[in-house]
């Protein structure tokens, strides 16, 4: 799967790190109706792949992405049928990276604008270059934001916030993005590459079996589930009858760094 998936999305796998670039650095990574209809496919072929333990999410050409393509809006919007199409498609794409098995994370530098935006909110983890600007922009079109993704939002930042960024569709420079939750973390753009793999190495390192779940568990958390469910009550017990678990409880008690075999 190495290589090009098509010309506007790449996916490179570099050992246990997959990688899909947002490639249409001339147009600033501007997204098009085609890469929000290829998106789901795409990701469903990397969560296939057993090579990759860890999807990054980033733009090339030193921008994450400047939003959805302007350039189409007179297109996509022609009529109430095709917007709604639309609109459909672009839901598709963020619910598809939201819902991806493994951990996500963004790689996010120069321009995260819009639906550039909606997609670093739907990584699990979003880790920023200090010259990073974000921006939810609806209020500068007379646009709304969709609910999954006011909630994904809602989630990151709280209700006030969301509603200041919503409301006002303001620039928000790198270190305010840090302090409200809205990135997880800062670095340098000469070092974001490498604060971005060590992340990645850390959390192919754990037990995947672990951080699978982990993260489904935490989405019905944010969900509103308050209890155990059949299923993630189903998990506790898989978890020590299973081989991940083994290899984790011998390596502690050998004193050596586990290998854990589930990917």
């Amino acid at each position: 799967m190495d290589g090009a998936m098509n010309e506007t999305l790449k996916v490179s796998i570099d050992a246990d790190v997959a990688t899909l670039w947002l490639n249409r650095p001339e147009k600033k990574n501007a997204l098009t109706l085609a890469m929000w209809m290829a998106l789901p496919g795409v990701l469903a072929e990397i969560a296939a792949d057993t090579r990759a333990k860890v999807l990054v999410v980033r733009g090339a050409g030193g921008t994450f992405a400047a939003g959805a393509d302007i350039g189409e809006f007179e297109t996509v919007y022609a009529t109430p049928d095709s917007t709604r199409a639309y609109f459909d498609r672009v839901s598709e794409a963020m619910e598809a990276l939201a819902a991806f098995d493994k951990p996500t994370v963004a790689h996010v530098e120069g321009a995260c604008v819009g639906g550039g935006l909606g997609l670093a909110l739907a990584c699990d983890l979003r880790i920023a270059a200090t010259d990073a600007k974000l921006a939810l922009t609806p209020g500068k079109l007379g646009l709304v934001y969709s609910l999954p993704d006011t909630r994904r939002l809602v989630q990151a930042v709280g209700l006030s916030r969301t509603k200041d960024i919503l409301f006002t569709g303001r620039l928000i420079q790198a270190d305010e993005a840090l302090a409200i939750g809205l990135i997880d973390a800062l670095h340098a753009p000469e070092a974001l590459e490498a604060a971005v793999a060590e992340k990645t190495a850390q959390i192919a390192a754990a037990s995947q079996w672990t951080a699978r779940r982990a993260k489904r568990i935490v989405q019905l958390i944010a969900d509103g589930e308050t209890a155990d469910t059949d299923l993630t009550a189903r998990w506790l017990i898989e978890a020590v009858e299973g081989e991940d678990f083994r290899e984790g409880r011998d390596a502690f008690l050998g004193k050596r760094t586990p290998v854990f075999p589930h990917r």
